[in-house]
């Protein structure tokens, strides 16, 4: 049975993260990696190894909340400075090398970001039965505009809230509220579905919004997780 099938009454609204969500973002990272690595070996490091340098200090770039600001803010920096230090770990000092790497493995995952299978036909189906929406996702203006754009994206929603063009993202609750005024929707017949506990549902929970968290692994709330989502699906054509 669907969720929008479900006992509970239909939402009024309902809001969607992006990145992890509706768009694919992960699958082929470690072979976009792999090949950038593998397209600029001068003889000065081995692919392999370099590519888990980098997964490494990826996970050190990103478990830091400022500098995951920043790096959302300014992708094309982040992701040089996570191979800047990846070639520091390796004990390689070579600025322009580690610049085509990171440039390269990005323009890699451009163009190979998509919507998950079957996410553009549930965005169909919600605005097919009245319900209204909105799409809440964190990042800098021009990466995720151009996404917006390039999934013809603008045409699902009532309300689009990119993080570098509200000048605040989500967990900030001002997010979620422009959201609800946007939409016309008190808390209570909401819901919001995204993947990130932390983000997208530690805030909507506390807001009276219902809270659908995405768990694509499948692994289930951590646990030690205090933050608990009303519902949890793997996919979001599960709202079908």
């Amino acid at each position: 049975m669907s969720l929008l099938d479900a006992a509970q009454p239909a939402p009024a609204a309902i809001f969607f993260d992006m990145d992890g969500t509706l768009l694919d973002w992960q699958t082929g990272m470690e072979e976009s990696w792999a090949a950038a690595c593998e397209a600029h070996c001068d003889g000065s490091f081995a692919p392999g190894p370099m590519h888990e340098l980098i997964r490494a200090r990826r996970t050190w770039f990103w478990s830091d909340p400022a500098r995951a600001y920043s790096g959302r803010m300014d992708l094309d920096g982040a992701f040089r400075e996570i191979v800047r230090q990846a070639f520091v770990d390796g004990g390689l000092d070579d600025e322009e090398l580690a610049c085509l790497i990171a440039d390269d493995y990005w323009a890699r995952r451009a163009v190979e970001i998509v919507p998950y299978p079957g996410a553009m036909e549930v965005l169909e189906t919600v605005r097919s039965r009245g319900i209204r929406m909105a799409l809440l996702t964190n990042g800098e203006a021009k990466n995720q505009r151009r996404s917006v754009e390039r999934f013809g994206l603008e045409r699902y929603f009532d309300c689009i809230v990119i993080e570098g063009e509200f000048g605040t993202g989500k967990p900030d609750e001002r997010v979620f509220r422009h959201a609800l005024a946007a939409t016309g929707c008190e808390p209570a017949r909401a819901w919001m579905v995204g993947d990130n506990l932390e983000a997208d549902i530690e805030t909507p929970v506390r807001l009276g919004i219902r809270a659908i968290w995405i768990d694509e692994s499948g692994n289930g709330l951590p646990a030690d997780a205090a933050i608990r989502p009303h519902r949890t699906i793997r996919s979001v054509t599960e709202l079908m």
